[in-house]
């Protein structure tokens, strides 16, 4: 395949395929008009959906084909920029003379070193305090992909002193299958639990997209991975790169850090180092599973070149990720909190897991052929259980009732879920979204859903 060089841009034919909401389309759009490309926008969606991403490129001669796609659109491109929602074998993909994606056009213009993080839960935030530890350590650090921030957005700032966290979605490695352009210095690789299985149909053929992004490292890059997970050690075993773990057991000759079941201190033992602290006891964000994550994204920044001390510092003061056990609201001795990011069942399961004071649960939504049985046990814990509609609360329900516990709804409006959890939950307790489901029916993406969650909570009196 030709190489695409920045100077060759101006004049360049190029199909966007997907504007979308949350960035990357409208950052892909942007990066070729600016720079003198024929910029042609299709989506699906009408101009009335898509209004404020159209407003967001205006002035810019973009050619819109909304509410529909035209083959002559792709067919007819130098290069065609594809969302990671749609399936690479899209008819009018197949008409298409090159496909491409934002990530894969950044990676190919990029001189910075790429930190990239993948896994079923916990990649954002890990990919997140990664970039947060970086920056307290004095480097100049980027945060994109899969987070909603398209990189492109970045790449006139980036140098070769620079290093860029990606998270990246199993979709996104996809996409950059066979295109030997993804060689990252670090490679951290979060739990993998069955997940999007409505695409994949089986897990191996999920993994087998995660697996891509170590697939070209070698001995001079690392690869983080999860050491309590069967694919992570799969994982470990089976790249080209050092390997450092995380866990609560660190066997003997395995570089890594522990992460201790109690909440103590998490101690790595590195290479030329010795044992150092990486992650304090004290964090501001709850729940184990949060900790599982700062631990990974701590040895990775050690690897990147961050001194422990520093790392452990900025570990201490890393404030969360929205939507992800996101706090929002302390109203009559009830705190509130927003995890619309938790799209599985496991996701569900660790958020109630994060608190020990009573929880009422707002869960449920849409299905993506997962089974509910993993959450079952936190259902049960759960003072109380609010439903959204969704096929996934579908199979919810038959759990709810052979296990006795109490629960609401469904209810098809967020508002009234949330004066539901309010008329339920006690002083001292916790009310918590965590859907473990996907968003699509009552919402556009799950940070619509976050966003009228708190905005719901909001107006709640005081």
């Amino acid at each position: 395949m030709q190489k695409i060089r920045l100077e060759d841009i101006p004049g360049l034919r190029v199909t966007v395929m997907g504007l979308g909401l949350n960035g990357g389309g409208v950052a892909s759009a942007r990066f070729f008009a600016e720079r003198g490309a024929l910029v042609t926008v299709t989506d699906m969606k009408d101009e009335t959906a898509l209004a404020e991403s159209v407003a967001a490129l205006s002035g810019l001669g973009i050619r819109y084909a909304l509410g529909r796609h035209d083959e002559a659109d792709f067919s007819g491109a130098d290069l065609v920029i594809k969302n990671p929602a749609v399936r690479p074998d899209n008819p009018y993909l197949l008409a298409a003379k090159r496909v491409e994606t934002d990530l894969s056009m950044f990676l190919r213009f990029c001189p910075a070193r790429i930190a990239a993080v993948t896994g079923s839960k916990g990649k954002s935030t890990t990919a997140t305090a990664m970039a947060w530890m970086l920056k307290a350590g004095g480097l100049d650090a980027y945060l994109g992909g899969n987070i909603t921030v398209s990189p492109l957005g970045f790449l006139d700032s980036a140098t070769a002193d620079s290093v860029v966290v990606l998270e990246l979605s199993s979709w996104q490695l996809g996409d950059l299958r066979g295109s030997g352009v993804l060689k990252p210095s670090v490679a951290a690789l979060t739990r993998i639990v069955p997940d999007h299985l409505d695409r994949y149909g089986t897990m191996e053929a999920y993994v087998a997209d995660k697996r891509l992004i170590y697939a070209d490292q070698d001995s001079s890059d690392w690869t983080v991975f999860d050491l309590d997970d069967p694919y992570g050690r799969s994982f470990a075993a089976e790249t080209g790169a050092s390997v450092l773990g995380y866990g609560a057991i660190l066997p003997p000759g395995t570089y890594g850090v522990r992460v201790p079941a109690d909440g103590s201190p998490c101690i790595a033992t590195l290479p030329d180092v010795g044992e150092a602290e990486l992650v304090p006891e004290r964090l501001l964000v709850p729940g184990a599973h949060a900790r599982r994550n700062l631990a990974a994204a701590a040895v990775s920044a050690w690897a990147l070149g961050v001194e422990p001390t520093r790392i452990a510092a900025a570990a201490a003061t890393f404030p969360g990720v929205e939507h992800r056990l996101e706090p929002i609201r302390d109203r009559r001795g009830v705190r509130w909190f927003n995890d619309s990011a938790a799209t599985v069942p496991e996701a569900a399961k660790a958020a109630v897991e994060a608190f020990d004071a009573p929880v009422v649960l707002i869960t449920g939504g849409t299905d993506k052929k997962l089974e509910f049985e993993t959450a079952r046990s936190a259902y049960a814990r759960a003072a109380s259980v609010v439903l959204l509609s969704g096929t996934g609360t579908d199979k919810i329900l038959p759990l709810l009732k052979a296990d006795g516990v109490p629960y609401s709804g469904p209810y098809s409006d967020i508002g009234l879920a949330v004066a539901e959890a309010d008329r339920l939950a006690l002083p001292g307790s916790v009310v918590v979204l965590s859907p473990g489901c996907t968003s699509f029916g009552m919402f556009k993406n799950e940070f619509d859903r976050g966003r009228r969650f708190k905005a719901a909570v909001a107006e709640l009196p005081d």
